[in-house]
C-alpha cells in the first residue's frame, strides 16, 4: 500500500468516526437535552472568601454560565502549597511549584442529596528570580492559571457524571 492510499484510508476513517460513534449511543455532551446542558446557568458556586476562590468561582461560571435557573449548589475546599524546586548552590530558591487541590461536592438545591462530588489536583510554576514585584506577580499568575485548571477538571467531571443524573 503506498502512502497515497494510507493517507486515503485514514480520511476515510476520520470521516467515518462520528458515524460510529452516534451508532454506538455516543451523545455530545452539550446536545440539547444532554447532560452539560442541563448544568448550564443551573449551578450555584458558592461564594468565594480570596483570590483563589475567586478565580475558581470566576472560571467555573464561564464554564457553566451565571446562575439562572439553579438547581444544583457547589461547595468546596481549596488548598494550596508552594514548593520551591529549584535552588542555586547558595540555597536560593529560583523556582516554585505551586500545587493545589480542590474538594467539591454538587448537591441537589431541592432535596439536599449530593449528585456528584471529589478531588481534583494540579499544579503550575513559576519563577522566583528578578524583583520582588515580578516575583509576586508571577506567583499570583501561577495562582490563577492553578485556579482555570481545577475549574476546567470540576467542570469534566460535572459533565461526565451528568449523563447518568435524571
Amino acid at each position: 500500500m503506498g502512502a497515497a492510499e494510507s493517507c486515503h484510508l485514514s480520511r476515510r476513517a476520520i470521516l467515518a468516526a462520528p458515524l460510529a460513534l452516534a451508532a454506538c449511543g455516543f451523545t455530545p455532551a452539550y446536545a440539547p437535552g444532554a447532560g452539560a446542558d442541563r448544568l448550564v446557568g443551573a449551578i450555584w458556586v458558592q461564594d468565594p472568601t480570596d483570590k483563589n476562590g475567586f478565580d475558581l468561582v470566576e472560571r467555573l461560571e464561564e464554564r457553566l454560565g451565571r446562575p439562572r435557573d439553579i438547581r444544583y449548589d457547589l461547595a468546596y475546599t481549596i488548598t494550596t502549597e508552594a514548593v520551591g524546586v529549584g535552588i542555586t548552590s547558595d540555597n536560593r530558591i529560583t523556582r516554585y511549584n505551586l500545587k493545589g487541590v480542590v474538594e467539591y461536592r454538587l448537591t441537589e438545591r431541592a432535596t439536599g442529596a449530593r449528585v456528584a462530588g471529589g478531588r481534583v489536583q494540579s499544579f503550575t510554576a513559576y519563577s522566583a528570580t528578578g524583583s520582588t514585584v515580578a516575583g509576586l506577580a508571577a506567583e499570583e499568575d501561577a495562582a490563577t492559571r492553578l485556579m482555570y485548571i481545577l475549574a476546567d477538571q470540576i467542570v469534566a467531571r460535572l459533565i461526565a457524571a451528568s449523563a447518568s443524573w435524571r
